[in-house]
């Protein structure tokens, strides 16, 4: 059998819905949170945060403060710059990953920290926060990304010695050389400019940690809400110039990240060299204030499209200007990726630009499918581009969609296609509305003031991304004495169902009881390294590092117990924990046996026998990436007299290759769908002409519940990977990723008799009361 091969016997568990494994301590309250956690000597800490969008720092008398009951230490810049050596000082060049702590000179958003208070009750460090005196010369700041990036009298870092708030990543790039041609000789060139809103991640869990330095060790010990223990270690390590064994990071349940918690940030560096100064465990827990204005925004970007279609409705080209808002610090700046502009489409030709721009509002960071704007850009644009041309936006996508009998597909990006199924999923989800009657009942509903609308989105999804930091995985498996397993693995989930899936897929290829198997993650000191849970990338590569170091333990114990059966290893076959002779079950041992044997008598065994039943293994994918696919369709009605839009249903069909657990699938799809519902019609930060934000609180910041989400139905196309173990493939950040657009397009499709013609987000009833005004001026 070969290396990485599951035995029909043993694979009783991937595929299956099996009860989650973290369901028993999160449903029942007994979950562990940054927030849970107290240590002897604790410290809490608060954050005095600059109310100026720009402004100098001109004095700072933090004496009153000092001088409170309670109050331990206040620190401003100056306190932690002297403090440290040269490792520190060299981190601080690293300005685009994680800017000095506090605000040196001059603060550059609204949110920006000023002064760190520790304090022995976090009330206390909050009051203590207000007695701080701050002179501030305000200057004029630039907000809006769209007008900053020509801006050169209002420069956001002028400290760097930048003349311009614009950071070219890449010009105009052709990357087909008949491009021009094709632009000049198609019989249609659409021309849209796709704008998206800026909306954020809001996880359960706000960003806290618990820092606590040994001065006696010269050891770090951290509790974080993080993606990452083992990036974060490696951070600090590097920040206060600690040997990598000097540092331990544990993370305990992670309430939700969505790309939010994959970096690490300024305040937890304050609270780490505020536990290093003081030599106590220092505490800093967000507040959902702080959440909404200081951690990460997402998207706030957009792109000029063209779209070029000859008579025959056949996609010759598409090229976009891309501009993206990344605020004044952004953690990830997640520029446009070029080769997923064409998506599944047979699209021969593109060509792209992108351009960053500094503004004085919270940094940009990460949100589930960072790249998705080149999704909702094209199929906004596709949507766009077919009501320009009287065609159907259904029948334009089925003629230029790749399907099973295209494959394999090369992009003019250079990217390969196959093992997807694009077309597939869209004639599923459309058999699942029923498509025909659905443009009946819609034109039966208009006659009665009721505007319906079906939005459609297609994408496909790199999964298992060829990085410096994502592209392997490490995990150890282990059988205990008892005969039960357990498996270290490198991730740190935050919401995904490690626990489960990476347990199904180690009881399957290892032959033993899921209910046997436990997992262990998110902790430096006993797990091998991890860059974390993100990017999709579990289920291929966690998964391929778990299949493969299973498999190497059951060759160990099928060669122990050939010595015990005193039988070939080959004859052997392990199911359910036992381990017998093909044909003959009834010649057979136990694991816990074979496990008695190893740690107990291995001075019995032959010396070419190995005592162990332990392996580690770091697994690559052979294949970058692997692809996933889906069809998202959107049904939405508006409301004629309050122009309030409502969700009537949502269908997904989805190709995530072989689903280890149909259930975590099918919950992944729907939370990322209700984050796109959310981002179109109800979420929106917004700043003011000055920097100041206006939606800071859930009275304006508003949120998706159940209320405004239907139930999500979900088909499934298993079109298996086959260059990577298992047939699985990545899809944890699919619904965010395709929802995104198809809400939109829903909301065009409702309006489209009435002359609208969408081409941003969001889509609040006062955007859509604009948008129908518009249009009504236009016909007039």
């Amino acid at each position: 059998m070969a290396a990485g091969d599951v035995s029909p016997v043993a694979a009783r568990f991937v595929g299956q819905s099996v009860h989650r494994k973290e369901d028993r301590r999160l449903l029942t309250g007994y979950g562990r949170y940054v927030d849970d956690v107290v240590l002897p000597g604790m410290l809490h800490g608060a954050f005095l945060r600059s109310e100026f969008a720009k402004a100098r720092i001109a004095r700072i008398d933090t004496s009153a403060a000092k001088a409170m009951s309670g109050v331990v230490a206040v620190y401003t810049w100056s306190d932690f710059d002297g403090a440290f050596g040269e490792a520190y000082h060299a981190m601080m060049g690293e300005a685009l990953v994680v800017p000095p702590p506090l605000a040196i000179t001059d603060t550059r958003h609204v949110g920006d920290p000023i002064a760190f208070v520790v304090a022995a009750y976090r009330y206390t460090a909050e009051d203590a926060c207000e007695l701080i005196e701050v002179e501030f010369e305000p200057e004029q700041a630039a907000p809006d990304y769209r007008t900053a990036v020509e801006d050169i009298s209002h420069i956001v870092h002028s400290l760097w010695g930048l003349d311009s708030n614009a950071m070219v990543a890449v010009p105009f790039t052709a990357l087909s050389p008949d491009l021009d041609d094709a632009l000049a000789s198609a019989s249609h060139v659409v021309d849209v400019t796709i704008e998206q809103n800026r909306y954020l991640c809001v996880p359960m869990e706000t960003r806290g940690i618990v820092a606590s330095f040994d001065p006696g060790r010269e050891e770090l010990s951290m509790v974080c809400s993080t993606q990452s223990v083992h990036e974060t270690r490696n951070f600090f390590s590097r920040y206060l110039n600690l040997p990598e064994a000097a540092v331990k990071v544990t993370a305990n349940d992670v309430g939700g990240g969505f790309g939010q918690k994959m970096f690490v940030f300024r305040e937890e560096c304050a609270a780490v060299l505020a536990s290093r100064l003081l030599g106590r465990p220092v505490k800093w827990i967000e507040d959902r204030r702080e959440n909404l204005i200081s951690a990460p925004h997402s998207r706030n970007e957009l792109g000029r499209v063209k779209v070029a279609v000859d008579d025959e409705g056949v996609i010759q080209a598409i090229t976009i200007d891309h501009l993206a808002d990344v605020g004044a610090y952004p953690a990830c700046p997640a520029v446009l990726d070029p080769t997923l502009l064409p998506g599944p489409y047979k699209i021969p030709r593109m060509g792209f630009s992108t351009t960053m721009a500094w503004s004085n509002t919270m940094g940009k960071g990460a949100y589930r499918g960072p790249w998705m704007f080149e999704t909702t850009a094209r199929e906004m644009a596709i949507d766009y581009t077919a009501r320009e041309l009287g065609l159907d936006p259904v029948e334009f996508r089925r003629k230029n969609l790749l399907s099973a009998g295209d494959l394999p597909f090369t992009s003019p990006s250079g990217q390969v296609f196959q093992e997807i199924t694009p077309l597939e999923t869209l004639e599923q989800a459309l058999e699942m509305l029923d498509y025909e009657a659905f443009r009946s009942e819609q034109q039966e509903q208009r006659r009665h003031g009721k505007y319906l609308g079906l939005g459609v989105s297609v994408y496909v999804e790199p999964t298992s991304m060829k990085t410096p930091t994502l592209a392997s995985e490490g995990a150890t498996v282990r059988v205990e004495a008892s005969g039960r397993v357990v498996a270290y693995m490198g991730t740190t989930s935050h919401g995904q169902s490690v626990e489960t899936t990476m347990a199904q897929i180690v009881a399957d290829t290892l032959g033993v009881s899921y209910d046997d198997v436990t997992i262990v993650q998110a902790d430096t000191q006993s797990t091998p390294y991890g860059p974390g849970t993100g990017g999709s990338r579990t289920a291929v590569i966690a998964g391929g590092a778990a299949r493969e170091a299973a498999t190497a333990v059951r060759e160990k114990a099928l060669s122990v117990a050939a010595h015990m059966m005193e039988a070939s290893a080959d004859d052997l076959e392990m199911s359910n924990g036992a381990i017998a002779v093909r044909g003959t079950p009834t010649r057979s041992v136990t694991l816990r046996e074979v496990a008695t044997l190893v740690y107990r008598s291995a001075d019995t065994l032959p010396p070419d026998t190995e005592p162990s039943l332990e392996a580690t293994v770091r697994f690559r994918p052979s294949q970058f990436p692997t692809w996933s696919n889906a069809t998202h369709l959107c049904v939405v009605e508006v409301d004629a007299d309050t122009w309030v839009p409502h969700v009537q249903r949502y269908i997904v069909s989805e190709d995530c290759g072989r689903m280890i657990n149909p259930m975590v699938v099918e919950g992944q799809i729907f939370g990322g769908v209700v984050q796109g519902i959310g981002g179109v019609l109800l979420e929106n930060f917004v700043y003011d002409s000055d920097g100041n934000p206006l939606t800071s609180t859930f009275m304006d910041y508003l949120l998706p519940t159940t209320t405004e989400v239907p139930d999500i139905e979900v088909g499934h196309i298993e079109s298996e990977s086959t260059t990577n173990a298992g047939g699985f493939k990545g899809m944890g950040e699919g619904g965010a990723i395709g929802s995104h657009a198809a809400v939109a397009n829903a909301v065009s499709d409702a309006l489209a008799h009435l002359g609208v013609r969408l081409s941003r987000t969001p889509l609040g009833p006062s955007d859509i009361f604009d948008l129908v005004d518009q249009a009504t001026a236009r016909q007039r």
